[in-house]
């Protein structure tokens, strides 16, 4: 760097790395490039799976872009931007990180060709954040209103399960999926992670899953003697322990006389005994404890007829708060028949070879649901999960804001003309960067065209054109031709599309602001006092990053 009077000035640690202006701005722009192109192939319905292999050899079978994203190991900083945005679309509304991915992708592509035009960072995204709001508000006009429409609300749950290899039992999990958003939709939490627990059973057929009103704990009860089924089950939630307390560690107690450790061992049992006598007057029968309980508690619970399971998880025991409406309870000496919960039914069942699990169903006014599905293997059912999240999400999304778009590219299709149109009202050079926006956004159409075998040119072209007979055109996947997206049931939340803009134009702003790249010298590795260098064994290369 060179000083006011033309003398080089180093102000970097020697081994510093400095790259700046154009070609900082190409290695960035290709960097994140190379993230949208690791799942283009997976968009849409007939999109492609990918392999990802973990270092201890464990793979994932998915076309889930947010997941692709989040196990792939990636080491540029630009292009972990990239995927922290696409973590941000997921976790603000569950679907659309693929499209998002893309349309950032694109607009770097369209961005770089400016720039090699002379056209500066600065006014490409001011142009681009034009742009993103204008396709806000033709989204917006887009928009259907559905509120209250059961029908809808089952195909929007199918569009978000399409591709996923679970289309033969799709009616039956877009029901499920349905009903259970339904149930749990008017509680605040931010996460359906909260509120609905996915169990995963190997085994049976797709066709044989099912939705719980109720919790399915992975617990067996304490001990044989306690009964395996309860109907009419009320429900005590204790957060403490039902075992007597260890002496600490520098605590004595001396007795001298054999008749004296027989009133000890008396008094603990009589503490106990106190406990469950208190249980038992509450009313419960069925009692889950986020700790331990001891043996003589275990034997008078099992001699009073109550089913019990220990070390039941935190989390657990809140969606079973919210499933039966019961209270969690820190002393047992102050349970009130108020704090208890109802079911149905408690019982314990096998399930498959060997494992068991308690099932607490018939919950009235759940909050909290299980959703039980079946598959034929491991890779199965945590596609299947990844399928119902997405498809919970999206069902989530419309319940509360009951808006929604057509699919199959017809949103894009249309922000796109739109934008054109938009642009040549404009006078200076961001009308370039807003025609690229729009140039940008058809790059969904397109890549649905070209993943499902057809001419994406072809239909590209034959979706504009189609754009004269009304605004809910979009790709047709089985005949590669336009169709009302509406008529065949292909429709999205507008808060998907609308969120997958806003994030798409940010992170392509956030890429466009760097032009200067600083990178320190990596630290070497020193022996330890009395270790010699040659003792390290050095890692294994990693697989190439995107």
């Amino acid at each position: 760097m060179a000083g006011l009077s033309g003398v080089p000035v180093i102000i970097l640690k020697e081994g510093s790395k400095r790259e700046s202006g154009r070609d900082a701005q190409h290695r960035n722009i290709l960097a994140a490039r190379a993230v949208a192109e690791a799942v283009r192939t997976t968009l849409g319905p007939k999109g492609m799976d990918k392999m990802l292999i973990d270092s201890s050899g464990d793979a994932t079978i998915t076309n889930d872009g947010a997941t692709i994203l989040r196990e792939l190991d990636i080491e540029n900083p630009v292009a972990k931007m990239i995927v922290e945005v696409a973590k941000a679309q997921d976790d603000e509304v569950g679907d659309g990180t693929t499209t998002a991915v893309i349309i950032a992708g694109k607009l770097l592509e369209k961005a770089e060709a400016l720039l090699e035009q002379d056209v500066h960072a600065t006014v490409i995204v001011q142009g681009y954040k034009q742009a993103a709001a204008k396709a806000q508000e033709v989204l917006k006009q887009m928009a259907t209103d559905i509120s209250g429409d059961q029908d809808m609300l089952l195909k929007i749950a199918q569009t978000a399960m399409r591709g996923k290899g679970i289309e033969m039992a799709m009616d039956k999990l877009s029901q499920i999926t349905v009903d259970a958003a339904k149930a749990v939709v008017g509680f605040e939490g931010k996460d359906i992670e909260e509120n609905i627990k996915m169990i995963r059973i190997p085994g049976g057929r797709v066709e044989d899953s099912f939705i719980n009103y109720g919790i399915v704990l992975d617990k067996e009860r304490t001990t044989p003697q306690m009964p395996k089924s309860i109907k009419d089950a009320r429900i005590m939630l204790l957060e403490g322990t039902l075992e007597l307390k260890k002496l600490g560690t520098d605590a004595k107690i001396t007795i001298t006389e054999a008749g004296d450790l027989a009133s000890f061992k008396e008094g603990e049992e009589r503490i106990i005994k106190e406990q469950v006598d208190a249980i038992v007057a509450a009313g419960a029968n069925v009692v889950f404890c986020e700790k331990g309980i001891g043996v003589f508690a275990q034997g008078y619970l099992a001699n009073q007829g109550i089913l019990a399971a220990r070390r039941v998880k935190r989390e657990d025991l809140k969606m079973l708060a919210l499933a039966t409406g019961a209270k969690l309870v820190g002393d047992v000496m102050h349970l009130r028949q108020e704090d208890l919960g109802s079911a149905a039914l408690v019982e314990e069942r096998k399930v498959g070879e060997e494992k068991r699990m308690i099932f607490v169903e018939g919950c009235e006014g759940a909050k909290a649901v299980s959703i039980i599905l079946h598959g034929v293997s491991d890779q199965l059912l945590e596609e299947m999960e990844r399928a119902l999240d997405d498809s919970l999400n999206v069902v989530m999304d419309v319940i509360r804001s009951g808006k929604i778009v057509p699919g199959g590219g017809a949103p894009e299709i249309l922000v796109a003309e739109r934008l054109r149109q938009y642009a040549s009202t404009l006078e200076g050079r961001e009308q370039l960067a807003i025609r690229a926006f729009a140039d940008a956004v058809e790059a969904i159409p397109f890549t649905l065209a070209e993943n499902s075998g057809f001419d994406p040119v072809d239909s590209l072209v034959a979706l504009r054109a189609k754009l004269s007979s009304g605004t809910g055109y979009g790709l047709d996947i089985k005949s590669g031709q336009p169709a009302d997206m509406m008529a065949q049931g292909v429709v999205e939340p507008l808060k998907v599309k609308t969120q997958a803009i806003k994030s798409a134009a940010e992170a392509a702003a956030m890429v466009l602001r760097v032009d200067d790249v600083i990178a320190a010298k990596r630290e070497e590795l020193t022996a330890e006092p009395g270790q010699s260098p040659h003792d390290y064994t050095m890692p294994q290369m990693p697989m190439p990053h995107y």
